[in-house]
């Protein structure tokens, strides 16, 4: 069973090395065709692009991505750069209407995103000649290397129950050199999908066959991510279901959160797109679906028909209906550790480094302020928003509508939610952007702290203070202390994943939903021979 795991390794790190190295191969230039059907078909007025893209594009060098994307940038900078200074001189010589003409040529846009388009059209070679067997060769070998080396578990984890023998002796899961390794190559990936996405534009090639037979089109960069997900989420849940096999709990949990990846976020909307409507997923809550209320998404939504009007509301009922309602019966764990696609990654990818979350209570503070203050940004960016919409204004008390949607995106949808959120897994824990970032979270965990039925109840009296409940906590809370005094736990970071009660050597934790009454009970300890007990329990 060991060589087994040991041939599983291998085979992952041969598959992912070779998807890695995709981005390095393949020959990229245009003809004179194909950048003026480009210009044509994205409707740009100006002539100083077209000779700088041909320029830049048609040759008989055989360019490889780096280069042919240095081009393309270089040609979009100099035709701008050509406008801007006719611009600046209109401007001194007060020319208003030769300088008002010349911002139609000006092309906006990041410039990687306008070296992908181009990027796209231009490659060939092996990689685009051969998609099946380049799947086989990355996607195939690293999902069959992750079950060869996970399916053993079945046998070397004994009888069931849950296995964390030797966690902090591993460098994998007590951020040892490998951790490290871990953290550089998802965040380098996150940094390349948000940023760089014409470096990535192969690994768009070996998924163009799925992404056409399921929405009609080749493969974004994004429906590359969204593959990924999935087929991630999917291996590691078979880890999830041989390792927490005997708690019902947690397996019709983590089968709830692929169904709902998978499905909902996944194939919905590339089928939906297919079919001409506007790809939505239908379980994806604002403000943790902080573009919802974009002009561009109204826009498209308003001139869809029926189904753009019918997400319009569903959207909206979503947020102010269905979320608090169902917060108000099941706590945030009915989304967060159910539905959500965040939860749903941090609980099988992430499941190694739970414990990696911080104890102190100079991390509830940051918590605490950083959730609130994250939430409190996509309210106003949004009431700037919708101002700005309905009013036909670029600004709202001084703050200008474009500027802070691109700085939220930046920051947050980007950064946060991505490379530090994902790409930090292997050294801050699995939770780091539910915990600290995510406004949906935070909008839960008011609703749960305040206004819910649930609670995490302890039986004080059996609990020999191990720590497992704690340790495995991946919000941060220090379980043990609720426990060790017989406390209800009602925190609004609370995700109710239930590992808590699951590494539990003693059942003294149970996951429940009842009245509002006596949910928060009292701080008093409820241990020892203390003579006032019995009054206790009678006020209760």
């Amino acid at each position: 069973m060991k060589a087994l795991k040991k041939l599983g390794l291998v085979l992952f790190i041969l598959g992912l090395s070779i998807f890695t190295g995709t981005i390095f191969t393949g020959s990229f230039k245009l003809s004179e065709s194909d950048v003026n059907d480009f210009i044509e078909s994205k409707g740009y007025q100006s002539e100083i692009i077209k000779e700088e893209l041909k320029k830049a594009t048609v040759t008989n060098e055989d360019l490889n991505i780096f280069q042919f994307s240095s081009r393309v940038r270089a040609a979009y900078q100099a035709s701008n750069e050509h406008y801007e200074n006719l611009i600046a001189k209109y401007d001194a010589e007060k020319n208003w209407d030769k300088k008002g003409e010349q911002y139609q040529y000006i092309i906006y846009g990041k410039p990687h995103t306008l070296s992908y388009e181009l990027s796209k059209k231009a490659g060939s070679g092996f990689i685009k000649d051969n998609p099946a067997l380049i799947w086989w060769l990355t996607f195939g070998l690293a999902i069959l290397g992750g079950l060869l080396f996970i399916l053993p578990n079945i046998k070397l984890l004994g009888r069931p129950g849950i296995k964390n023998n030797g966690i902090y002796l591993e460098s994998s899961t007590n951020r040892g050199w490998i951790a490290w390794l871990v953290l550089i190559y998802l965040v380098a990936f996150y940094l390349l999908l948000y940023f760089k996405a014409d470096y990535v534009v192969n690994w768009t090639y070996i998924l163009d066959p799925i992404s056409k037979f399921l929405n009609g089109g080749p493969a974004s960069q994004w429906f590359v991510y969204g593959f990924l997900y999935c087929v991630i989420m999917l291996v590691m849940a078979a880890r999830m279901y041989i390792k927490y096999r005997h708690n019902k709990y947690q397996v019709i949990r983590t089968t709830s959160v692929l169904f709902f990846q998978i499905v909902f976020a996944f194939l919905i909307p590339e089928i939906m797109a297919s079919l001409n409507m506007p790809g939505y997923d239908f379980k994806n809550a604002f403000p943790l679906d902080y573009d919802f209320f974009f002009e561009w998404n109204l826009e498209s939504l308003s001139q869809s028909g029926a189904i753009g009007i019918f997400i319009l509301v569903w959207g909206t009922l979503l947020t102010l209906i269905v979320v608090p309602v169902m917060v108000y019966f099941f706590g945030k764990r009915w989304y967060c550790s159910w539905i959500c696609g965040c939860g749903g990654l941090a609980e099988t990818l992430g499941d190694p480094y739970r414990q990696h979350s911080n104890k102190s209570l100079n991390a509830w503070k940051l918590e605490r302020w950083l959730i609130h203050a994250v939430l409190l940004f996509s309210l106003i960016m949004t009431a700037v928003t919708l101002y700005c919409y309905f009013s036909g204004t670029q600004s709202f008390l001084g703050i200008n509508s474009q500027w802070i949607k691109d700085t939220y995106s930046f920051l947050i949808g980007a950064w946060f939610a991505g490379v530090i959120g994902t790409g930090f897994y292997p050294i801050f824990g699995n939770r780091v952007w539910c915990r600290f970032g995510c406004p949906l979270a935070a909008y839960l965990g008011i609703v749960q702290r305040f206004k819910s039925r649930f609670r995490i109840t302890t039986n004080g009296g059996q609990c020999i203070s191990c720590g497992n409940c704690s340790t495995y906590c991946e919000q941060g809370i220090d379980v043990r202390a609720y426990a060790q005094k017989g406390g209800n736990i009602v925190r609004a970071s609370c995700v109710g994943c239930g590992i808590c009660s699951a590494v539990c050597p003693r059942g003294v934790l149970k996951l429940e939903n009842g009245p509002e009454k006596g949910r928060i009970n009292p701080t008093d300890i409820l241990l020892g021979n203390d003579v006032d007990l019995m009054d206790l329990v009678n006020r209760k």
